[in-house]
């Protein structure tokens, strides 16, 4: 009924406006037109993993690029040791003792090996060591290696298992539930992550988003669009500990014209409204 009346007005202004007049009246209703249509998000903006280069049945070979993660300082890590006498190792197998109902990266906060600021974690009886740098897998074996020289023979049958105490990052921007989250599994894809905090918004820039990764020398910023499905082929598809992730907002989120064809429609009524109304109020 409010799009039949608006009609109905500019149809009487178009019979009662000299020609000039109304030339410049179109001229200022085109151009709120083409500000609100150019304020929509376009349907390819919001799409993750487009195939933008083939055709969409062509096959595509994606190699996964993941290296292996190499410790940092705050990381914390999960050592267990296994022997023929458990009794033996319990010293190193710590178990905890505080809140039953903590929750499992509490649990993996006290009960596990925090690398400290000078990159070691310190071991009943084998004492500090350098971790910063090395993968678990070289980390197993530096600590089979110390207890086979200190402490046991190579009878006892040592088994060292190194893991890191859940996958720990902080999502900010357009995301749904902003925040830090803790996963306890391997390998997290950049998807698993958002999708762990609510998904990114409409508003949230899909094709730049931002992963902020801690290395020995400092802190580099890596850039991802999730809409290309080459993101697949990135070294840092996977996150990582300690990884901050960033979701830009979109221009159309500022200027606040609605992100969406119904948002956009009710807009554009909105604004005949309002130039109908001022073009009528001047002619009386």
């Amino acid at each position: 009924m409010r799009i039949v009346l608006i009609f109905l007005v500019i149809r009487y202004i178009c019979e009662t406006t000299s020609y000039h007049s109304m030339r410049h009246i179109l001229l200022v209703i085109g151009f709120i037109f083409s500000v609100l249509l150019t304020s929509c998000i376009p349907h390819k903006d919001t799409v993750y993993l487009q195939n933008k280069n083939n055709a969409s049945d062509s096959l595509q070979v994606l190699v996964e690029q993941q290296k292996p993660y190499r410790v940092q300082i705050n990381d914390i890590l999960s050592i267990r040791i296994k022997v023929l006498d458990q009794n033996n190792v319990s010293i190193f197998n710590p178990v905890g003792e505080g809140d039953l109902n903590a929750s499992g990266a509490e649990r993996a906060y006290f009960d596990g090996f925090t690398v400290d600021t000078h990159g070691e974690i310190r071991i009943p009886t084998l004492g500090k060591m350098s971790v910063l740098g090395y993968t678990v897998e070289e980390i197993e074996k530096q600590i089979e290696a110390k207890l086979l020289e200190d402490q046991f023979k190579e009878t006892a049958n040592i088994f060292v298992t190194v893991k890191l105490s859940g996958l720990r990052y902080t999502a900010m921007g357009e995301v749904g539930n902003p925040g830090t989250q803790t996963l306890f599994q391997e390998r997290v894809t950049i998807f698993e992550a958002i999708a762990n905090v609510g998904e990114i918004t409409i508003t949230g820039d899909k094709k730049d988003v931002l992963i902020i990764r801690q290395y020995p020398q400092g802190q580099h910023i890596h850039h991802l669009d999730l809409t290309d499905i080459n993101v697949m082929n990135s070294p840092f598809y996977y996150i990582q500990p300690n990884d901050n992730i960033y979701v830009k907002p979109l221009k159309q989120k500022s200027w606040g014209t609605g992100t969406t064809g119904k948002e956009l429609l009710t807009t554009i009524v909105s604004a005949l409204s309002v130039v109908t109304t001022i073009i009528l109020l001047t002619r009386l």
